[in-house]
């Protein structure tokens, strides 16, 4: 069965003559791209003490770096597709490839926090049409029979960025400084900017004078930076206790409902929601929400575990979590071939189900673990992510009309990043509460403290006490930690029978340019 991105008239497309190294090279740019924005999303995570340090203050006050970029991204990814008819794809790719370049090296310069935030902002807002863009651009560039094996590639770097990102921060923090944090995108960046401006001139389309969604556009900077601020800040604020959150909940709750109902019924919507009328994108968005939802947020849990109950520097926690990407590079181009013989919804069952049985292998794990034991559900989650990530992409995109595209790529790509953020503070949040509660239980159980101090020979009461709050801290962490396992497992395996819900594509799989 064809999954593969195909234009109906193929011999006529322009972008059909790029060949040979030609061909390789614009795919690697492309992926190249998408790779730096998605890195960035997390590179500066393990740099907020350090930046918080550089620029004399509070490191609560330092997460606004990371805040700012997540918000500005999460609003300008959805607006691709109005982005690319209205501009060109090819010309707003490569001026948001020089503009991400540029307000990179401007972090770096930043005197103040205040200075790194806009800049921080005007980056996001740069990278954000990169992400689908580069996806988009990818299955114009790369003929019919290659087209899996370019999805392929654009999701390995999709996947393996948000896992190198804290590990390159914080080497790079430790034998650099901060800035250099931002500096490393800027030589990257204008190169991939040349290139792209020189092969893929032959793929841009004609400019749509359509006229600008005010109304719409303001709708969706009010919904989803509250949401965003809301899900950052939630936690430190103790959610809705704080009347910020609150008010934060009511205009991200309320403002979602006038953007959908503005959006489906203007005659030029900023984002078009339409897409969703086609059942394959729908069903294959919703699983990629839920399938990267749990994924991500074992991946944001399984770093902080092994920080604060195993004591492992944040270096060594990230080496721990970078097998996920070894599979990952050996089974995308494997999964990719499958892709045009198998069906695609058995391939999203089985890489999702691969993946849930990895959260059963975690729900084992003891405070005695030694790293392979952390390491190996990782290299066996690194092989489950292609056959997740590549056809499940392909199947919605192929869902959609040619000209809707672009506009899919960023919806599907919006609501993957927004699952991450979602899954963040949710997992975070049930684990610090489901920790506190384990450990008022345990502590419930020692009847008579005294047997326990009596045992503990040499040291005072007050030092048995102190090691006896350790153990029980520890226990209560790691079941806490087990159980936030089993209910990623849970997701995962909804969303292996959720796949199904799409309908099975017929012949050749046509997901043309916009």
């Amino acid at each position: 069965m064809q999954t593969s991105a195909a234009n109906p008239v193929r011999g006529l497309d322009p972008c059909s003559s790029l060949r040979g190294g030609k061909l390789a090279l614009a795919g690697l740019v492309l992926a190249l791209a998408n790779f730096m924005v998605v890195l960035d999303t997390t590179i500066a995570n393990v740099s907020v003490p350090n930046i918080a340090g550089g620029l004399a203050v509070a490191p609560s006050q330092g997460t606004w770096v990371i805040t700012s970029y997540a918000v500005a991204e999460a609003i300008t990814v959805p607006l691709t597709g109005w982005l690319a008819r209205r501009f060109g794809p090819v010309r707003v790719f490569t001026l948001a490839m020089l503009s991400f370049g540029f307000w990179s090296a401007m972090c770096g310069f930043a005197p103040s926090l205040s200075a790194l935030v806009v800049c921080r902002i005007m980056q996001g807002l740069s990278g954000g049409p990169m992400i689908p863009l580069s996806q988009t651009l990818l299955l114009r560039v790369f003929p019919p029979e290659r087209a899996a094996a370019a999805i392929g590639l654009w999701a390995m770097t999709t996947v393996v960025a948000p896992i190198l990102g804290p590990i390159l921060g914080g080497t790079i923090c430790d034998t650099l400084s901060w800035p250099w944090v931002f500096y490393i995108n800027v030589p990257p960046a204008v190169a991939c900017a040349l290139v792209a401006a020189r092969l893929l001139t032959a793929c841009e389309s004609a400019p749509v004078k359509v006229p600008v969604d005010v109304v719409g556009l303001g709708l969706l900077i009010t919904w989803v930076g509250a949401m965003q601020v809301m899900l950052d800040k939630g936690k430190d604020l103790d959610w809705f206790a704080s009347p910020f959150i609150v008010v934060l909940a009511l205009t991200a709750g309320f403002g979602f409902v006038c953007f959908v109902i503005w959006e489906l019924t203007d005659a030029n919507p900023i984002v078009d929601l339409r897409v969703f009328r086609r059942r394959g994108f729908t069903a294959g968005a919703i699983t990629l929400a839920i399938g990267f939802g749990a994924y991500f947020g074992a991946i944001v849990l399984i770093p902080l575990w092994l920080q604060t109950n195993l004591f492992y520097t944040a270096t060594a926690a990230g080496y721990a979590m970078a097998f996920n990407g070894v599979l990952a590079v050996v089974f995308s181009p494997i999964v990719a071939r499958l892709t045009t013989r198998v069906d695609p919804r058995a391939l999203v069952s089985f890489g999702l189900l691969l993946m849930a049985a990895t959260g059963l292998m975690r729900t084992n794990f003891i405070t005695g673990i030694d790293f392979w034991s952390i390491a190996l559900p990782n290299l066996v989650q690194g092989m489950a992510i292609p056959f997740f990530f590549v056809p499940l992409t392909g199947l919605a995109l192929a869902a959609v009309d040619p000209v809707e595209t672009a506009s899919a790529a960023g919806l599907i790509n919006f609501m993957r990043t927004t699952a991450g953020a979602v899954a963040t503070s949710l997992v975070t949040t049930r684990w610090d509460s489901a920790t506190t509660t384990m450990k008022s239980e345990l502590a419930w159980r020692l009847h008579d403290v005294a047997d326990f101090t009596g045992s503990l020979a040499g040291v005072s009461r007050d030092q048995a006490l102190g090691q006896i709050d350790l153990l029980t801290t520890g226990q209560a962490t790691m079941i806490a930690t087990n159980q936030m396992f089993f209910l990623t497992t849970i997701a995962l395996a909804f969303g292996a029978t959720l796949i199904w819900l799409a309908p099975r594509p017929r012949g050749a799989i046509a997901m043309a340019s916009h």
